[in-house]
């Protein structure tokens, strides 16, 4: 069991998808390029692969930042600067809270089921998209793909520093086709899909590759059934 603090920011301004990329690159100026957890870049070329404290998102339009943990804190290197205005390629911006919310929340293996939706999710480096490929059967594709969400849901235990001691279950009950999405200069294969496993997950956390860039976001299903 663990306790993790989140941080849930939603601004006035509307952006569309395309936009996602610069305005993470502008708060990652706006902050200072010194502050690590904003980018999780060492160098141009060397990457911390880890979960990220700081993702960035699109939620009902609105460009939105999900911090988590030690990236509460360190938010405070934008939200501290004298004004929030962002250059999104040719546009300016001058960014207004919408919705500012803080949560603290109990992470354990629990008895019972949680329902949720994820989208955009990209479970796939190219081994293992090869692999899905190659399998025949839709249940097993689908097993395949419940033991990648498992996988990246003890990835995120790892972030947050929660060590998991009971058998976490999914079970995938639907399943889109696959949606291409451009990620930078490449386009990536992600499914939405609805989900349940014994694990609680707070509203708008990513999972899988991608997840500090609008990708795997997840969403609680508001009606839950106790299992």
């Amino acid at each position: 069991m663990k306790k993790i603090k989140t941080l849930f920011i939603s601004f006035e301004n509307e952006i569309s998808n395309n936009e996602l990329y610069a305005f993470r690159s502008a708060i990652v100026e706006k902050a200072g390029r010194n502050h690590i957890l904003f980018h999780n870049h060492l160098d141009e070329k060397k990457y911390i692969y880890r979960y990220p404290q700081i993702q960035y998102k699109i939620i009902n339009k609105k460009p939105s930042l999900m911090c988590i943990e030690k990236g509460i804190d360190e938010i405070q290197h934008f939200f501290n600067k004298p004004n929030w205005n962002l250059q999104l390629y040719d546009k300016t911006y001058e960014l207004k809270v919408q919705k500012l919310q803080v949560n603290l929340f109990t992470m354990q293996v629990w008895e019972h089921t949680f329902y949720y939706n994820l989208y955009r999710w990209n479970p796939f480096n190219q081994n293992n998209y090869r692999k899905y490929k190659n399998i025949d059967n839709i249940d097993s594709r689908k097993q395949m793909l419940e033991k990648i969400l498992i996988g990246n849901i003890i990835s995120f235990a790892k972030g947050i520093e929660w060590t998991v001691d009971k058998q976490i279950k999914v079970e995938i009950s639907q399943l889109s086709e696959v949606k291409w999405l451009r990620y930078k200069k490449t386009k990536i294969a992600c499914f939405d899909v609805q989900f349940k496993t014994n694990v609680f997950l707070p509203n708008y956390i990513g999972l899988g590759k991608h997840a500090s860039l609008g990708f795997g976001i997840v969403k609680q299903v508001k009606e839950m059934k106790n299992d």
